[in-house]
């Protein structure tokens, strides 16, 4: 059975998977499939409600690591979200894709790791780590599992992203249901589920957040795979978060330590503006995000509209901050967006090394209204199990 190690939730807050998305970066070796790395991920669009009306395929979002996993023969290959190798930070996983009774397909997923029953996204960046050896010590203690949703290449080698998702989704269910479940705890490739049925996505996204469910994402079953593009897919988070770049600091009132992270988003004109900021660390989790930071102190910071200077709100408060490189990326959790910016503190949840900076928009806090367009047997492991009456659940 694995053995689970033990961290400060405080500490792996603010230090876990701080580095800049560049850090992962890497070539890709060739693999002869028709849809090869770096291949952009079909990307979504935020909503505040679950859309309606019809013609929609609804998934659970799981909050962990996006991924392509491309596999021909014995060769398997790794892609994260922003087209980053990630076959390195979970071989686990590696392994058990290779030992698949289909030699050849190009899954779309997330990749998770659970423990007891609840999805461990710290543990998820425990592993960006440059020790190798870390990482297969982790990789034993916390296996991941790939939860796929979508068929990009069959197991013909056949290319699908110009098929309609309905399509698309049939064919992956076929392919499942050729691979035999696997114990829990190990590594694994599991079907994630899916429902045509509205009640029960709003179900899921009520009653399953404790277990790790980051929300819930609608697909046109029309539509085919559309790379990098986001009309064709819809998100809806349980709670307000959004991606956001650390594009300066400001120091603390007293004293000379680390005040506040200032966070910036990306406009239309590619330019890097200044959003709000993110203050809530303990002293000293304010320690461990200074020396975070410290490496990146005079870069060129937001390229757009940048923190202002004193105004009647300062009440003698210091407004100079300090400008970095615009390449960490945190995800923070916020109560209200308006007028281009957080118009209060937000929360920092957790570093986001597997997201390239320059997909951190404002579209994650614009809500858009889109318009909207079988029941198989269950079969079920670990969190699968709470998703009842769902298509095609693995």
């Amino acid at each position: 059975m694995a053995t689970r190690s033990k961290k400060k939730p405080s500490e792996t807050r603010v230090t876990a998977g701080a580095v800049p998305a560049e850090a992962l970066e890497g070539d890709f070796p060739a693999i002869d499939l028709p849809v090869r790395p770096p291949f952009p991920p079909m990307e979504a669009r935020s909503a505040e409600r679950i859309p309606g009306g019809g013609g929609w395929l609804y998934e659970p979002k799981w909050d962990g690591f996006r991924c392509l996993a491309f596999r021909k023969g014995k060769q398997v290959l790794l892609q994260s979200k922003a087209c980053q190798p990630l076959g390195r930070y979970f071989p686990e996983l590696v392994e058990a894709l290779a030992a698949l009774p289909v030699s050849t397909f190009v899954l779309d997923g997330e990749i998770v790791i659970a423990r007891d029953g609840v999805l461990a996204f710290d543990d998820l960046l425990q592993r960006i780590h440059p020790a190798e050896s870390r990482v297969r010590k982790l990789a034993r203690e916390t296996p991941a599992s790939l939860y796929a949703f979508d068929l990009l290449v069959d197991s013909r080698g056949k290319s699908l992203v110009d098929e309609p998702l309905s399509e698309r989704r049939r064919r992956l269910e076929a392919l499942f249901a050729k691979i035999p479940a696997r114990p829990e705890g190990e590594a694994s490739a599991v079907l994630s589920p899916a429902t045509e049925d509205r009640k029960l996505a709003e179900r899921w996204i009520s009653q399953l957040g404790a277990s790790g469910l980051d929300g819930v994402v609608a697909k046109r079953l029309e539509a085919g795979y559309l790379s990098g593009d986001r009309s064709g897919m819809v998100k809806v988070k349980r709670m307000r978060t959004a991606d956001c770049v650390v594009g300066g600091i400001r120091k603390a009132q007293k004293g000379e330590g680390l005040g506040s992270l200032l966070l910036g988003l990306y406009n239309d004109e590619g330019e890097l503006d200044h959003v709000g900021f993110s203050s809530s660390f303990t002293a000293a989790e304010r320690k461990e995000v200074e020396k975070i930071v410290k490496p990146y102190q005079g870069g060129s910071g937001f390229s757009g509209k940048a923190p202002g200077g004193p105004s009647r709100w300062s009440q003698g408060r210091s407004t100079e901050w300090i400008p970095l490189d615009p390449v960490l990326v945190c995800e923070v959790r916020y109560d209200h967006f308006s007028g281009g910016r957080f118009r209060h503190g937000t929360k920092l949840l957790r570093w986001r090394p597997d997201k390239d900076p320059e997909a951190c928009t404002f579209e994650q806090v614009e809500s858009p209204h889109p318009r909207p367009l079988s029941r198989k047997r269950e079969r079920g492991v670990g969190l699968i199990k709470s998703f009842s009456g769902a298509r095609g659940a693995f």
